[in-house]
């Protein structure tokens, strides 16, 4: 082949790569755009004003209805959880609020990698506190009084369904201002002994008031369930195969995901209950794989994620086991039952 042949091969090749770049990125701008587009059948949203204050009954959570409040903090009464929204345009990753504090994980959008911060919110959603984060946010939770949050990043890996993955959970005192960066600094019992080891991970803090809390140690191949004290900073394991607990409002069961063996891979879990007195645990009705850690809308009723239309839908289901799962409301993620 003459070399100007080969000139006018190479131009056409970078020609039909170009031409397939384009379509790649109007592609993608598409689906951006229509995300910010309203969607026919779609929950009502308008802008308005979102408290964390008490004010009667609600939820608050992170708005995945498609259109220009999406990811915006939303509010809707607790008596109708699929009703109207009022957006606050404060957009979360993840959320969580108790106390009239909120812990909002969010992103921000870089033109080559994105980075994240943890930002403390007053009860009128302004930024009080703002942590840099060394990963990608997948858990928050606030203590009943407000005064603790904490927070579980990916730090390598982006799934607890599989092994290879890192996390990093951290502790923030909002009243001192006093960081613990990540609870791999604990000292750690098990069975009575101190355990140390290279490959431990924390996730899914569940706070039992504003010293104590629960959350998931991974070692060795396996998760406990571990007590952890943030003035001692310690942690006691206390059974195994428990992840991400979530403490019931009477402080006496936990809500959580179970590894049960002979499910796939990448959909390994089922949600228990545990009751921390008799350490009986049993089964939701839900028999659907739920990667999320639940969250409690009253002492009888567990609430959880599932993959949905807009990204993730909101459900419920008894805390004793029995009954049915009940879709809650579209569109949502990541709640809180505020007073």
């Amino acid at each position: 082949m003459s070399m100007r042949n080969r000139l006018l091969v190479l131009m056409a090749s970078i020609t039909v790569l170009a031409c397939v770049a384009g379509v790649a990125v109007w592609r993608a701008a598409d689906r951006a755009d229509r995300k910010n587009q309203v969607q026919a059948g779609g929950p009502a949203v308008r802008a308005g004003t979102v408290s964390l204050a008490a004010g009667g009954p609600r939820i608050v959570f992170r708005s995945m209805a498609w259109g220009p409040h999406r990811d915006e903090l939303a509010s809707v009464p607790a008596s109708a959880p699929d009703g109207p929204r009022v957006a606050s345009g404060v957009k979360c990753l993840r959320f969580y609020a108790a106390g009239g504090t909120g812990i909002c994980l969010q992103a921000k959008r870089g033109a080559v990698n994105d980075s994240y911060d943890a930002v403390v919110l007053d009860s009128a959603l302004r930024a009080t506190r703002r942590v840099p984060l060394a990963g990608i946010p997948t858990r928050a939770r606030v203590s009943p009084s407000g005064r603790m949050a904490a927070w579980t990043v990916f730090v390598g890996g982006d799934s607890y369904a599989g092994t290879d993955f890192s996390t990093r959970t951290s502790i923030l005192d909002t009243r001192t201002g006093t960081l613990q960066s990540s609870l791999e600094d604990y000292a750690v019992t098990r069975d009575g002994h101190r355990v140390r080891a290279a490959d431990i991970n924390f996730w899914g803090v569940t706070f039992a008031d504003d010293r104590h809390f629960y959350a998931t140690l991974a070692t060795g191949g396996h998760t406990y369930l571990v007590r952890g004290d943030v003035a001692a900073r310690t942690v006691t394991t206390l059974r195994t195969n428990v992840e991400c607990p979530s403490l019931s409002p009477d402080g006496t069961r936990i809500a959580f995901k179970k590894r049960v063996p002979g499910l796939p891979a990448d959909a390994p879990w089922r949600l228990y209950v545990l009751d921390l007195a008799t350490s009986r645990e049993w089964p939701l009705a839900e028999t659907r794989s739920v990667d999320d850690q639940a969250v409690w809308s009253d002492n009888a009723t567990v609430v959880y994620s599932l993959p949905g239309d807009y990204g993730s839908d909101l459900y419920t289901a008894p805390a004793d086991g029995t009954g049915a799962p009940r879709l809650l409301t579209l569109s949502a993620l990541a709640p809180a039952w505020l007073p």
